[in-house]
């Protein structure tokens, strides 16, 4: 899928189920992508903020954010805030973001208000990195219909699949309705724990449905994902020789080359 030159690629990281990787997946390849020297953007669109505090950045009370983006108060290049990965700047989130699912009903256009926004920046970066709710609500309808392209994070557990199904539902609904252009990038396994039954099994169903759509690499459950969250830094960052970063070099790497690109 070719993008008009000088455009940058839209990726929505997308799962309507929570705890499934969304935030370290966008965090992670965000990260990776800078520092390769793409020029990117982080849009934290989850009202949990978890995506911006993985930087160390905490929206204080009435900072604007990308709630007043999507709600038009605001023009989005004045409230981008450079991180101190160099080619990396982040549109924040703060939990005043939950309301906007009820204050963009009476818009029109209400569902592609994000798109709007972004229109303004395409040209500044390389790709736009979104890390979506863990809802299918107006929120990820818009970054759906803003993306160029998706991942979908997930965790190989038993109920992987149905979710996974009826996501991709969603997806095939938008394309038809709204955006014709998105795809999915891939399918991102995360958690995993190869000397765990269920997780093989999961792995191997869901390699079995998708074939080339699953990307080859996979996230292993790894307690340094999680530490370096909780320390303001990527994994990539915080520790790169843990199995976590490595893994997500190796996923940073694979799906570049899917963009006809190369990580070295």
């Amino acid at each position: 899928m070719k993008v008009k030159k000088n455009s940058a690629i839209v990726v929505g990281i997308l799962n309507q189920k929570g705890g499934v990787g969304k935030t370290s997946t966008a965090v992670n390849l965000a990260t990776a992508l800078a520092i390769v020297n793409k020029k990117v953007l982080l849009v934290d669109l989850d009202p949990q903020g978890n995506a911006s505090m993985g930087f160390g950045l905490k929206v204080q009370k009435g900072d604007q954010n990308v709630y007043h983006v999507i709600l038009r108060l605001v023009d989005i290049k004045s409230v981008l805030v450079p991180c101190f990965i160099a080619n990396l700047d982040i549109l924040c989130s703060a939990s005043d973001l939950a309301g906007a699912e009820i204050e963009l009903v009476p818009l029109e256009n209400r569902e592609s208000q994000l798109a709007y926004a972004l229109k303004k920046v395409t040209t500044l970066y390389d790709y736009i990195i979104i890390d979506c709710p863990p809802s299918l609500g107006l929120l990820s309808l818009n970054a759906l219909i803003a993306s160029t392209c998706v991942i979908i994070p997930v965790q190989c557990e038993f109920f992987a699949l149905d979710g996974l199904s009826r996501l991709l539902n969603t997806i095939k609904k938008t394309q038809k309705v709204f955006n014709s252009k998105v795809y999915v990038a891939g399918i991102l396994l995360t958690m995993y724990d190869g000397r765990n039954l269920l997780n093989q099994q999961v792995e191997k169903e869901v390699r079995s449905m998708l074939g080339e759509d699953v990307f080859l690499s996979v996230i292993p459950r790894n307690v340094k994902i999680s530490e370096a969250s909780s320390h303001g830094k990527p994994a990539i960052i915080y520790d790169r020789r843990a199995p976590g970063a490595k893994a997500y070099i190796e996923f940073a790497r694979e799906f570049l080359i899917k963009q006809g690109e190369t990580l070295v």
